[in-house]
């Protein structure tokens, strides 16, 4: 009721007739609130006790508690369901999701541990890790006290690949920083004791020729390593997702990488308030200097002597190489079942092959300045004056002495001599046409020649079955039509 009249109309009301409804009826309320309005007055003016019902979920209330507490706060109330039906639950499931909840609330109340913001020291830390999109995995490094952001795309997360990228970033930063904090990566991750992580011998290396300390982070840790995750996720969001990088077009996807980072370092970072690119100016001078090569990575290349062949053996295997290189030593390097053959020195890739099963070969013709012929060509050398001017007529006459070798045509220098004095009787056109004609049949005595230049080329071309057939027809005179109509005059 909204006032003291109200609740007084109500007792008098309720005195007169005797009954809470008939009461309500009269001053155009509840029963209800008649009778809270006459426990209230028989009170004195106190709320009576409210009788504590419970819950139809009370006696699962510690199970629920239990689950959250062991999933830390991971579990949902619809896995949690089966379970709490099994323990005696019977409410619904609508009722059990606000307890799930308000378990949930008390846990994350008492159970976060909470935790500071780091604070960074120039040229001190950079932080690594790798992220992975549509198959495309994606290398992020912030240097911390500056927030420079550096990010480039790979076909894996290998430890080559890793340790690559790694020196890629310090030529980027123009330095190196005093420790490298990266995740537990398989690549780097020699082994874990107390908890403590211990690096390979190839990163160790690595860390030594660049002059820096590596270190990992714990397990569950976002304070060590939240700043390079939001990075990987700021990468997906703003360049992968727009750029869709695809594992064919590294290059490419890579180059757009590198402008995008020179977008982000060029524009204020909302967590320092300052530019990265020009507080890496500052930095800079606080970072360790690069080392003048860069470390070798992988497994080291072994050195070969090509042979007279102009080949390299390896893993009982030949492959070929540059006929310039003949006689020298090259280095040989495997990499994603590529052969790959290097200059010693300058680390030039001189040739590369498919990776070939031992016993076999892999010749490229470029290697050897010509294509290679499928059979061996052995051409006529001419050694006696008749056999120079018969093979000085050309290829045709070339084509005729092999022929005839071949048909095993018995006093050959004869039959050339003779050839050759048709030579000076018919001249050089008729005789090559005839020589040609001579090989079309296979006719290879000096008199199928001569028969041939009587005939003056007059003589049948016979065509294959299925082609058509050209001859010279002569020319007759024609009448017209009209002289075929009936009644038509004679002309």
């Amino acid at each position: 009721m909204k006032n003291a009249r109200e609740r007084m109309d109500v007792l008098v009301a309720y005195r007169e007739v005797g009954s809470y409804r008939g009461a309500a009826a009269i001053c155009g309320t509840t029963h209800k609130t008649v009778r809270r309005i006459v426990d209230r007055h028989e009170a004195d003016g106190a709320a009576p006790a409210r009788k504590d019902r419970g819950h139809n979920y009370d006696d699962v209330t510690d199970l629920v508690a239990r689950k959250i507490e062991s999933s830390k706060g991971r579990i949902s109330a619809k896995r949690l369901l089966p379970t709490a039906r099994a323990a005696g639950y019977a409410g619904s499931a609508r009722n059990f999701r606000r307890l799930v909840a308000t378990q949930k609330a008390l846990w994350r109340k008492g159970g976060h541990r909470g935790r500071r913001p780091a604070v960074w020291t120039p040229g001190d830390t950079l932080v690594i890790d790798w992220g992975v999109l549509d198959g495309v995995h994606v290398f992020c490094a912030v240097l911390a006290w500056s927030r420079m952001r550096f990010v480039r795309f790979a076909e894996d997360e290998r430890a080559d690949t890793t340790l690559a990228l790694l020196a890629e970033c310090f030529e980027v930063l123009g330095g190196v920083p005093r420790i490298v904090l990266a995740d537990r990566m398989g690549c780097l991750k020699a082994g874990v004791v107390a908890n403590l992580v211990v690096p390979t011998a190839d990163y160790v290396r690595f860390a030594t020729h660049y002059g820096f300390r590596p270190d990992f982070c714990h397990a569950n840790d976002p304070e060590s390593k939240g700043i390079v995750e939001n990075l990987v996720g700021y990468s997906k969001r703003d360049l992968m997702i727009p750029q869709q990088p695809s594992l064919t077009n590294l290059a490419a996807a890579n180059t757009a990488a590198a402008a995008w980072c020179v977008e982000v370092n060029a524009v204020t970072h909302s967590e320092i308030c300052a530019v990265p690119a020009e507080r890496l100016e500052q930095e800079r001078t606080l970072l360790g200097v690069l080392p003048s090569l860069r470390s070798e990575l992988g497994t080291r290349p072994i050195s070969r002597r090509v042979d007279k062949l102009s080949c390299v053996r390896f893993g009982s295997a030949r492959y070929s190489v540059p006929n310039r290189l003949i006689g020298s030593t090259v280095l040989i390097s495997v990499v994603d079942n590529r052969v790959q053959v290097l200059e010693p020195f300058t680390g030039e890739v001189v040739a590369e092959h498919a990776l070939v099963a031992p016993g076999e070969m892999s010749i490229l013709d470029r290697h050897y300045g010509s294509a290679r012929p499928d059979k061996p060509r052995r051409a006529p050398r001419a050694r006696s004056a008749t056999e120079k001017r018969f093979l000085a007529l050309g290829e045709v006459a070339e084509q005729f002495l092999v022929g005839a070798a071949a048909a095993g045509v018995n006093k050959l220098p004869t039959e050339l001599e003779q050839i050759l004095t048709l030579h000076a009787a018919h001249g050089r056109d008729a005789l090559l046409t005839a020589l040609a004609r001579a090989v079309q049949f296979k006719r290879w005595r000096a008199d199928d020649v001569r028969s041939i230049l009587a005939a003056a080329g007059a003589a049948p071309q016979p065509r294959p079955a299925g082609q058509a057939l050209v001859l010279t027809l002569p020319s007759v005179p024609t009448r017209p039509l009209s002289d075929y109509a009936f009644g038509a005059e004679p002309s």
